[in-house]
């Protein structure tokens, strides 16, 4: 019997028979009966994308800003009143 837990992106099973595991990743285990297999989702390759997007995100709200609020304290109540809207619901 083998305990098993999940988590995003993450499987850990306890007590796994050695002897189910694949040969490569049996080389170098020392004489056991089982052991404890973690298996972790590798995060996804975003770098070529990731700087223009944001580059191009706070473009617009840069010019949202511009365009939208004549005053720092006009940002500051639109964004009261969007945070209070988001309670409500």
């Amino acid at each position: 019997m083998s305990a098993e837990t999940k988590a995003m992106n993450k499987i850990v099973r306890e007590h796994y028979p050695v002897d189910k595991l694949p040969e490569d990743l049996r080389q170098g285990l020392p004489h056991v009966d089982t052991v404890t297999v973690s298996l972790e989702a590798e995060p996804e390759v975003m770098a070529l994308k990731l700087p223009h997007a944001r580059i191009a995100h706070f473009s617009q709200w840069k010019e949202l800003r511009r365009s939208q609020f004549a005053s720092t304290e006009e940002i500051v109540a639109h964004v009261r009143a969007l945070r209070d809207e988001w309670d409500r619901r």
